[in-house]
This record gives C-alpha cells, sequence and structure tokens, in this order.
C-alpha cells in the first residue's frame, strides 16, 4: 500500500526524481495485481506487460520480496503470489482478531505519535464494535517478545527519517546488509513506502552511488547530518 506519507514527502522532490521515484512504485503495485491471479507467470511475460526489461523486472521482484510481499519462484519457472494480499470484507475467526489486536499494539509503540495515535484509535473503535465475548483477554495474546518486535523497532526511524524528506537532509545510518554485515552510510532519503509488513526506506546511497531501498527493521542507529541535499544523485 503507497501510504500517504509518501504521496506528502514526494513533493519536496525534484520533477524529474518525483516522476522517477512514482514511476517505480506504480509500477511494483502494477506487478503485484498482475500476479494476484494466482497463475505462474514467466518474466519475459510480465517485462512486456510492464514495459521493462528483464533485468528491471527482476529488480522489482527482489524490491517486492524484500518488502515482505510473498513473491514464489525462479528465473525460468516464472513468479506467483504465495498468498493472496487483497482484503476484501470478511469475517475475523478469534485468532484473526487476536492477531489484527497484536499488531496494533505494536504500533501504539510506535515512536511515532500520528501512527501510534491512529492505532490507538483504531483498536478502540474495534473493541467498541465488537460483542464483549468476542474480544480475548489482553493476556491470551500478549507475549514477552512480540513476532514482529524488530519491525516496531523500525518503525522508531520514522519520525527522524520523515524530517530528513521533508528538510532533504542527508542521513547517517548502521544498516545490516546481506549476510548480516553491518555498514555505515550516508543516504539522500526520498520517499517512505510500505509494500508488504516491511517499511522501506527510497533513497540515494553515497556509499554505493545508486539508489537502493532500506529495510527500516535492518537499520540499527539513524543521525541526521547537517548537510543538505538538491537532487538524489551527485
Amino acid at each position: 500500500m503507497l501510504c500517504r506519507f509518501r504521496q506528502k514527502n514526494l513533493a519536496f522532490l525534484t520533477t524529474d526524481t518525483y516522476l522517477s521515484v512514482m514511476a517505480r512504485q506504480n509500477r511494483l503495485h502494477a506487478l503485484i495485481d498482475a500476479l494476484r491471479s494466482g497463475s505462474i507467470h514467466r518474466a519475459a511475460d510480465l517485462a512486456r506487460q510492464l514495459g521493462v526489461s528483464q533485468r528491471t523486472l527482476y529488480r522489482d521482484i527482489q524490491s517486492l520480496q524484500a518488502a515482505g510481499v510473498p513473491v514464489q519462484g525462479t528465473r525460468g519457472t516464472g513468479y506467483h503470489l504465495s498468498d493472496q494480499i487483497r482484503l476484501p470484507p470478511l469475517d475475523l475467526a478469534p485468532a484473526e482478531l487476536e492477531a489484527l489486536s497484536l499488531g496494533l499494539a505494536i504500533l501504539g509503540q510506535s515512536a511515532d505519535p500520528e501512527l501510534s495515535q491512529a492505532a490507538t484509535a483504531l483498536a478502540d473503535r474495534i473493541d467498541a464494535l465488537l460483542p464483549e465475548a468476542s474480544i480475548a483477554p489482553a493476556d491470551a495474546w500478549k507475549l514477552e517478545k512480540p513476532p514482529f518486535a524488530d519491525a516496531a523497532r523500525g518503525a522508531s526511524h520514522i519520525p527522524r527519517i520523515r524530517a530528513a524528506i521533508r528538510a532533504r537532509q542527508k542521513l547517517r545510518i548502521t544498516y545490516h546488509s546481506r549476510g548480516d554485515r553491518i555498514t555505515t552510510r550516508t543516504i539522500r532519503p526520498l520517499a517512505l513506502s510500505s509494500l508488504g509488513p516491511v517499511w522501506t526506506l527510497t533513497a540515494w546511497c553515497e556509499l554505493r552511488a545508486a539508489m537502493r531501498d532500506f529495510r527500516l527493521d535492518l537499520i540499527d542507529t539513524s543521525e541526521a547530518l547537517p548537510e543538505l541535499f538538491l537532487d538524489d544523485s551527485p
């Protein structure tokens, strides 16, 4: 889901950068829609449908997988979504209600006041609409370490990242790269998004001299630098 943070913050980008980021996000959403059919799709067919090269398509699939979207498959065999991610109107089973309550509880502890207040308000609205007998006691689902504790920790960086996007201010982050290597990077943050259960930050990485998507749950520390930037590339 393209979050309102992204839509609001994209107004601070240059026209070319704005169009580039939006085109990519629209393409990722179109790719998700194409994979929702449940059939296995060849990479060549998907690339032709989206009007991109197969190399770009493979990068897009990797971005979706990194964001937690359940894309399954390999090169040469095709790709599909292992689970449907569309949410039509439905009745909730007790276990599903407990999962929703747990997710809202985690967001309620977010360092972002807006997210925290929204999660708390939504939880109150849901509780008000449910029969009392259907509400599981808190102790029935409360865990010592929530299964999404890392995602909640990543959300703690959102206020600083949002401020840096608005101010066009560079950030220094320590990041868990592939193989669990920890690297220190200076980045130029452009937009936040949530294509799956994991928040990602699109930014220009000065270490790699390229655009990168950073998972917030893999960021250990983030620090706003005094240096501003005018564009996403040198």
